[in-house]
């Protein structure tokens, strides 16, 4: 099976932000994303999207091919603040992290897009536990030749995002013990989960065949990985990270993958090197480690085994690539990156708010309060932005 790389400038940015629509005193999800889109009025030349999810009470924010991270992020204040101004008199607001705390999915609603109804038919349980947001970052490769390289580095600082991001410690009302349920749960559908690693685009293709050959997707975009490539798009797109509350949040984890991926692809295809590939084993527990330990992940960095707590190594790695970040025009963003560690990622934060570990039941106080205290986050981020 033949798959054209669609054309794309080296190094472009494209952002996907995932939004939970909740009522702005229970923080109980509403399922009004159709009816909110319908009356949306966004002018035709905006860049940008705003489209509907899986479950009805997620709107998503999309960015048009942007040339740097801030242009990106402009973008999706703009997007979220159209939204922001439709829903200022319907008692409701904005929230992003990797779970809802307390909703439970069977009470939600899924949209009756043909695409979503096939996904739900086929995978039942598991399909309608898909109550999770993400943020999604999407880099440009001028050649088809770059994608898999590019998957490939990335694939060694999955848990470096996933720590950085983590914002789901809790799932229908209870303290899970793990700094993102979402990673455990979004891997539980047939073709998610972490990428097959390969050397040559030719092998990519064979899998996309044989997956189409025994039935298991229609099309391309229904292999939804971690980390893959988007042929239509000519881009590699980094989908490990939870939902984030902030813009700065979003664009400190798209100037890193847009530093990493331009580190290993950013020059003349003719000079591309071969990147390592770090062994499947190794990279299925770094995935696990930092699912539950988030910041305190001790991670596998190397094909040796060699191990260093996810802090100290992203230091290191930030060192790295801060010339790459002047280059691209993402220096900023990419120092957010520090802050993010400084501040802890939300799930340390939410613990530390409620006082709660692994099995606990949190009172409905408690799951409110985290709901509309990240709610109030991405507000604040969006109107100020």
């Amino acid at each position: 099976m033949r798959l054209d790389f669609a054309t794309s400038a080296q190094s472009t940015v494209g952002i996907e932000w995932e939004l939970g629509l909740v009522d702005s005193s229970t923080g109980q999800l509403r399922p009004v994303g159709q009816d909110i889109l319908a009356e949306l009025q966004v002018p035709s030349e905006e860049p940008f999207q705003i489209v509907g999810e899986f479950m009805l009470n997620t709107l998503e924010l999309v960015t048009g091919v942007c040339q740097s991270v801030d242009e990106g992020l402009d973008q999706l204040a703009s997007a979220g603040r159209y939204v922001l101004e439709l829903i200022a008199g319907e008692e409701l607001t904005l929230f992003s992290q990797g779970t809802h705390p307390f909703a439970h999915p069977f009470a939600e609603r899924i949209s009756s897009g043909s695409r979503y109804q096939k996904l739900l038919d086929r995978t039942q349980y598991w399909g309608q536990q898909m109550l999770i947001y993400g943020v999604h970052a999407h880099i440009g490769l001028d050649h088809v030749n770059k994608a898999m390289p590019a998957l490939n580095h990335l694939i060694k600082y999955y848990p470096h995002m996933l720590a950085l991001s983590a914002s789901s410690p809790y799932w229908v009302g209870y303290d899970t013990g793990y700094a993102s349920q979402r990673t455990l749960l979004f891997q539980q559908l047939p073709t998610s989960g972490l990428p097959f690693q390969f050397h040559q685009w030719s092998d990519y293709e064979r899998v996309v065949e044989d997956l189409h050959t025994v039935g298991m997707v229609d099309d391309v975009t229904e292999i939804r990985w971690d980390i893959r490539p988007v042929p239509r798009f000519g881009t590699v797109e980094q989908r490990v990270c939870d939902g984030v509350s902030t813009l700065q949040q979003v664009g400190a984890i798209t100037a890193l993958t847009q530093c990493l991926v331009h580190e290993v692809v950013g020059g003349d295809v003719d000079a591309l090197e071969h990147v390592d590939i770090l062994q499947p084993w190794y990279v299925q527990e770094n995935k696990w480690r930092a699912a539950r330990y988030g910041l305190d992940t001790i991670a596998i960095i190397d094909s040796d085994g060699t191990e260093m707590l996810v802090t100290d190594h992203l230091e290191q790695v930030l060192n790295r690539i801060e010339p790459i970040a002047q280059r691209l025009g993402c220096a900023n963003e990419l120092q957010w990156v520090e802050d993010m560690m400084r501040a802890n990622n939300s799930a340390t934060k939410q613990r530390a708010q409620t006082h709660s570990k692994f099995g606990d039941k949190l009172s409905q106080e408690q799951l409110t309060s985290v709901v509309l205290g990240s709610a109030a986050e991405t507000v604040e981020s969006l109107r100020t932005w």
